[in-house]
């Protein structure tokens, strides 16, 4: 077994990385999308009853639409 010395001054020794976990990412943005549209209708029910800020209402809707995006981008890399 080599020692941490000798895998430092030769790095070429050490085994290959394992492969990275592959994901769906429309799964995972889809999911995202969908948290913040629940969020959004608490949001704005929250908003409407005098409880809730306007913030929260654009922060729901910024995550909605950066994920729309990233869904974009997750179908052109396919």
């Amino acid at each position: 077994m080599p020692t941490i010395r000798s895998l430092l001054a030769h790095p070429e020794e050490r085994r290959p990385s394992p492969p990275a976990p592959r994901a769906d990412l429309l799964k995972v943005f889809g999911a995202g999308i969908g948290l913040f549209a629940i969020g959004l209708v608490v949001a704005l029910i929250l908003h409407l009853t005098g409880r809730g800020s306007v913030e929260a209402i654009a922060i729901c809707g910024t995550g909605i639409v950066l994920g729309g995006l990233g869904l974009l981008w997750a179908r052109l890399r396919r």
